[in-house]
């Protein structure tokens, strides 16, 4: 089983890519916090936003097979 992760903003920057395929993680806090490991993100959970599947849903949201899923941190504008 797989799931599919986008990357925007500076995620897309740190990972080098705009997608990456990933076997099932267990939750999506664990997805993000072994992203943040392997590509020293500098945000935390509480400050980023996540959607499953085109819909913002909160860390607690289950995973299903084949899932997409971004992780959008703080953006500035001007």
């Amino acid at each position: 089983m797989t799931i599919k992760v986008l990357y925007f903003a500076s995620f897309q920057e740190a990972a080098g890519a705009d997608s990456e395929i990933f076997e099932m993680p267990t939750s999506l806090m664990v997805l993000f916090e072994s992203l943040k490991q392997k590509y020293q993100f500098k945000f935390q959970p509480a400050h980023i936003r996540v959607a499953v599947d085109g819909v913002f849903v909160g860390w607690q949201h289950e995973i299903q097979d084949g899932s997409e899923i971004a992780f959008i941190p703080p953006v500035s504008g001007g």
